[in-house]
């Protein structure tokens, strides 16, 4: 990429106008699948996948944004686990959504190529916009979450979710945020948190958003306060949003970890009724197609225990097949089961007496549609909840930043440093971060060993 093009990006002082009339490269660095890679995994089980093996990072040529649409210099970018998925081909390769998204027609046919641009997350500065486009202008510093919609039908005009076209931008579309440059529409973009850096305002976003949806909308939990709320992998990507948001809205977070350094990091959060799994030896199945209500009970009462005597009002489900049947046993008397994901497997068993004779629900959530992610960034922005960034990775190093996620070898989100050359960088507020310093690094401090 042209010299003078990320001088002028990376420079703190750097106006409007300087962007404006910035030259935009024709080609730019990317994390990319190749289609012709897409099926090196068949006939090797998911757990034995690499994801290193099939992301590579390229030259791909840069788009040119059309009505609606905007084309984001990338400082930054995150892990999430739509990437850990793509990387590994399962349940199929992306490419099939690139396919079906290009069939649509107009602008959409550039996004079937022979790459896929991976990665639904960024912070960056818009660097051109595309005719229409109104709120947003070249030098604005923004993040972006991932939603990308087309809203021509009926359906979406309620729930932006409910949208037939919705898509994961990055996962269902091309030119995701894993990139040096990223094309995203006019309507995915929030203003950026001036008192955090490139990579920490570029962690929140999607689970930021999946979060509050899935807990706090009425879209999805419509968490209250005094709420009990299990929370599995309450120190991960997601789990540690859910837990921020129960604490702050005076609900109790019971939060399932899955070793000592991440109960402590729950601890510091401001948790106190924790599970760790590494002690107390939760066994859900007692082989592949066999699970054990015994250790239901067990859970069951080990929350109790920490409620005095109550059981939990809401599940924040995301593992999926390991622990959908316990999740379900768990949870009180017309109480709420909210899944967003199934990182375990998507094949879930659970016993219906006791959802159908408790009248409890299941709700399905995904993502969250702007309004509420625009909340979910609001609060981010104003300091009342922070980043989980544990770790970053220089773009370079993308199979790594990856294969940390899908190994679980992570705490909180790991970042990706995309034309920001160092961490640290972005900061436009450091009187207001000075005050918030402590929670920001929370994460860092526990950050594995590589």
């Amino acid at each position: 990429m042209d010299r003078s093009f990320l001088d002028t990006i990376r420079a703190a002082d750097v106006g409007r106008d300087d962007i404006a009339a910035l030259p935009v490269p024709d080609h730019y660095r990317a994390a990319v699948l190749l289609k012709e890679e897409q099926h090196m995994f068949d006939g090797i089980g998911v757990n034995e996948r690499e994801p290193a093996k099939s992301l590579h990072v390229r030259e791909v040529p840069t788009p040119e944004p059309g009505p609606g649409e905007v084309l984001v210099a990338v400082l930054a970018s995150a892990i999430n686990y739509n990437t850990v998925w793509s990387a590994l081909y399962s349940p199929i390769p992306t490419f099939a959504f690139l396919e079906r998204y290009a069939r649509t027609g107009g602008l959409a046919a550039r996004h079937d190529q022979p790459w896929h641009v991976v990665g639904s997350d960024l912070a960056g500065i818009v660097v051109r916009t595309g005719a229409g486009v109104r709120r947003w202008s070249a030098g604005d510093r923004v993040v972006a979450h991932c939603l990308s919609i087309e809203l021509e039908d009926p359906d979406g005009h309620d729930d932006a979710m409910l949208d037939p076209d919705q898509r994961i931008w990055g996962f269902e579309t091309n030119y995701g945020g894993l990139a040096d440059l990223a094309l995203v529409k006019a309507n995915q973009l929030m203003p950026k948190a001036a008192h955090l850096t490139w990579e920490e305002a570029a962690a929140p976003g999607l689970v930021n958003s999946t979060a509050y949806r899935q807990l706090v909308s009425r879209n999805g939990a419509n968490m209250k306060l005094g709420d009990n709320i299990l929370i599995w992998g309450a120190a991960g990507g997601l789990g540690s949003y859910a837990t921020q948001y129960a604490l702050a809205g005076g609900a109790t977070p019971i939060c399932v970890v899955s070793n000592d350094q991440k109960a402590q990091i729950c601890r510091d959060m401001g948790a106190t009724a924790i599970i760790d799994r590494s002690v107390e030896g939760y066994r859900f199945w007692r082989d592949e197609h066999t699970q054990d209500p015994r250790e239901w009970r067990r859970l069951g009462q080990r929350i109790r225990e920490l409620t005095g005597g109550e059981d939990v009002d809401i599940v924040f489900e995301h593992p999926g097949q390991e622990t959908f049947g316990a999740s379900v046993y768990v949870a009180r008397r017309g109480g709420s089961i909210v899944s967003c994901a199934s990182t375990s497997g998507y094949q879930h068993q659970f016993d219906n007496r006791y959802l159908w004779m408790h009248v409890k629900r299941i709700i399905g959530s995904h993502f969250a549609n702007y309004r509420e992610a625009w909340h979910a960034n609001r609060l981010i922005v104003r300091g009342r909840l922070h980043p989980t960034l544990s770790r970053t990775y220089p773009l370079d190093e993308i199979g790594q930043a990856v294969d940390d996620v899908y190994r679980n070898r992570h705490h909180g989100k790991v970042g990706v440093l995309c034309l920001a050359e160092t961490e640290g960088t972005g900061v436009d507020d450091p009187e207001f971060r000075a005050r918030h310093e402590t929670a920001i690094n929370r994460f860092r401090r526990y950050a594995p060993t590589p």
